[in-house]
């Protein structure tokens, strides 16, 4: 026998929470955001969610869309980088313009209502730390801060570690 390879270590390190829980945590996600976008299907509440994560995505760049990826929980996460072909980033623009960014996505089948960023922002606050994002949109900039704030008396507490 022989020392144990550099790497050996990682096979014994617990499963991320995340990924044990992703369903769990992806249901909170999702009836957060229906909730608040009073939403009545999970489908019309994943499109709404879609586009906005899809609408942010669009103004980073591939370091700053794979560090806020980072922060999110599994499924959200997958949502943000799937089929991704990173571009040059789009600019902010107002609120007005990335919510008829977000609307636009699968424009005949789409319910997403104006207040889609802000619900969305919710719902990932309720399942995200402040303390895993904030630092991440901080070093974005104070538009990414923007799109993702909500009123202290609007956070609803993160229920998972």
């Amino acid at each position: 026998m022989g020392s144990r390879p550099d790497w050996a270590h990682a096979l014994h390190m617990p499963m991320p929470w995340t990924y044990r829980h992703a369903s769990a945590e992806w249901q909170r996600f999702l009836d957060v955001a229906k909730d608040e976008m009073v939403l009545i299907s999970n489908n019309a509440a994943y499109t709404a969610i879609e586009g906005v994560l899809l609408t942010f995505r669009r103004r980073l760049t591939v370091d700053q869309a794979l560090r806020f990826a980072d922060t999110l929980p599994s499924i959200p996460r997958a949502i943000f980088v799937i089929g991704w072909h990173p571009t040059k980033p789009a600019p902010w623009g107002s609120r007005a313009e990335q919510t008829a960014e977000a609307q636009a996505l699968r424009p005949y089948h789409n319910l997403t209502p104006v207040n889609c960023i802000e619900a969305t922002a919710i719902a990932l606050r309720a399942v995200v730390r402040p303390d895993e994002i904030d630092p991440v949109l901080a070093a974005i900039g104070p538009e990414a801060e923007a799109f993702w704030h909500v009123e202290p008396a609007r956070v609803r507490p993160v229920d998972f570690p």
